[in-house]
């Protein structure tokens, strides 16, 4: 090589070493309405940041498999009862504070003090006492065996944050690979690499933007411009279109996500069982899947499990498409002439809205005549999820990594969840109860099984699909993986 030639090579070195790894930059539909997944139920939120800046003591990988996180280890007593955890040591928050047992202690008697707001209360009601054994040993206590303990740990609303809480939902801090930079409001927002961070090599980005892009059509746009890198959840039309375009790679997968057709069941017509069942007779879910998903991005369900879980049952036979059924269901309930419902879409989801456009045709076909709303996230969140002021809508459940997490909505202390207000069964709430406490894995699957026919069969809901997970990526983004859980790991994510 000449002179000139290492010169080059020289400056090339200098400016790629002297700059940092590369800022990844990546395209988001929904915008958090705050960054604490412990006080908040929106989804994106722990999308956005478990795994990438807050972690638990337990981690799921892409396969479903648990391992050890914020734990090193952990030890099970033979009744169940007890947990223990060894703590890695050397961890530090991003505000500087140790991690130990105590601030582990702390994290989760914050997650269960009921004026918290934790989103998922019920996960730890079978808590008695949460015990410091030394500075990294801590013990939980049960008072009564619960299954899917691990399991939970290693969700987002398991998070663990510092001892005094502070003000996560502006100012999050948590001990994950990147650390909180700043949040601009409908526009942004930015992490950056976590110098401290306990594992060697990653991240292997040095930033991390988030950009709040609503519409598909402009996702698309900033990624053939280059504006952007990724698209974190894209749209099935433009996922066919990039799929053969040798400047980027699409990745997609079964995401363990339960696409619902969501019934209030404490209105009239719709809380009598012979109506739901001619919804049910209504809706062709594989129409909706090539529609909506182009026939490749969905796959069939017919209860609130996927097949990504050992306890799935197929249950889509149940109630299969047959407008003609669901006329006579409809007579036969006092409706010849069909009803009017109202059909709320959350607008920031345009699989949900164009799957709810699809299901309101399926519908008027047998007599029910829908009026559309589209509402923003906010207002879904306040008025569906909060109030139950709704008729139907169409929304998409985040996938568990055990039936019973999936499933609490259905609980018998759950009587006002969105979706099944206004409906109970003596039988389920006894079957849920066992399959919970249950750890014999024959026994649990016999139980879910069951569960899974009186959802199906008492059409508590409409179960439509497992939707795909799909992320578009300029060809230089490498290290992107599906999970079964709602979560968008950057962990081994690198640019070239």
């Amino acid at each position: 090589m000449n002179r000139l030639g290492v010169w080059v090579l020289l400056i090339g070195l200098v400016c790629v070493l002297g700059t940092g790894t590369p800022e990844l930059s990546v395209a988001v539909s929904t915008e958090p309405p705050g960054l604490d997944p412990t006080t908040n139920a929106a989804g994106v939120i722990r999308l956005l940041l478990h795994h990438n800046l807050y972690e638990c003591l337990v981690q799921v990988n892409a396969q479903g498999e648990l391992h050890p996180q914020l734990a090193s280890s952990w030890e099970i007593s033979e009744d169940g009862l007890q947990y223990t955890f060894l703590l890695r040591e050397g961890v530090r928050f991003h505000n500087g504070d140790a991690l130990d047992a105590r601030a582990v202690v702390a994290s989760f008697e914050r997650s269960m003090d009921p004026a918290t707001g934790h989103p998922r209360p019920e996960y730890y009601e079978r808590v008695t006492r949460i015990e410091v054994v030394d500075d990294f040993r801590v013990r939980f206590v049960l008072d009564s065996p619960q299954a899917a303990f691990l399991s939970l740990l290693a969700l987002g609303e398991s998070v663990i944050v510092p001892a005094d809480g502070g003000e996560l939902v502006s100012q999050p801090v948590g001990t994950g690979p990147f650390q909180f930079v700043e949040w601009r409001p409908a526009d942004r927002l930015v992490l950056q690499r976590n110098p401290h961070y306990y594992v060697p090599g990653v991240p292997m980005v040095e930033r991390v933007v988030f950009r709040f892009i609503v519409d598909p059509a402009a996702q698309r746009a900033s990624l053939l411009a280059g504006e952007v890198d990724l698209v974190a959840e894209v749209t099935p039309e433009v996922a066919v279109e990039l799929r053969g375009n040798p400047r980027f790679t699409v990745v997609s997968g079964p995401s363990n996500l339960v696409q619902i057709l969501a019934i209030n069941n404490d209105r009239a017509p719709l809380n009598a069982l012979k109506v739901r069942q001619a919804m049910a007779h209504a809706v062709n879910r594989e129409e909706i899947i090539e529609l909506v998903f182009f026939g490749a991005f969905g796959t069939p369900i017919g209860s609130h499990l996927t097949p990504a879980l050992p306890y799935y049952r197929d249950m889509t036979g149940q109630y299969p498409y047959d407008p003609e059924r669901a006329r006579e269901l409809l007579t036969g309930a006092g409706y010849p002439g069909g009803f009017r419902v109202t059909l709320t879409l959350p607008g920031n989801y345009p699989q949900h809205v164009r799957t709810g456009e699809v299901i309101a045709a399926q519908l008027e076909n047998v007599g029910i005549e829908v009026r559309m709303e589209r509402v923003d996230w906010a207002t879904w969140l306040e008025r569906v999820f909060g109030q139950v002021a709704y008729d139907l809508t169409v929304i998409g459940h985040l996938g568990r990594l055990d039936p019973a997490l999936m499933l609490t909505g259905y609980g018998a202390d759950r009587p006002d969840y969105y979706y099944r207000r206004g409906w109970q069964s003596a039988e389920l709430d006894q079957l849920l109860e066992a399959g919970a406490t249950t750890v014999d894995v024959a026994e649990r699957q016999d139980i879910y099984a069951r569960v899974q026919e009186i959802l199906a069969g008492e059409v508590v809901n409409v179960f439509l699909q497992d939707m795909h997970n799909i992320v578009a990526m300029r060809a230089g983004v490498s290290g992107v993986a599906i999970y079964p859980i709602y979560v968008f790991d950057l962990t081994r994510v690198a640019l070239r």
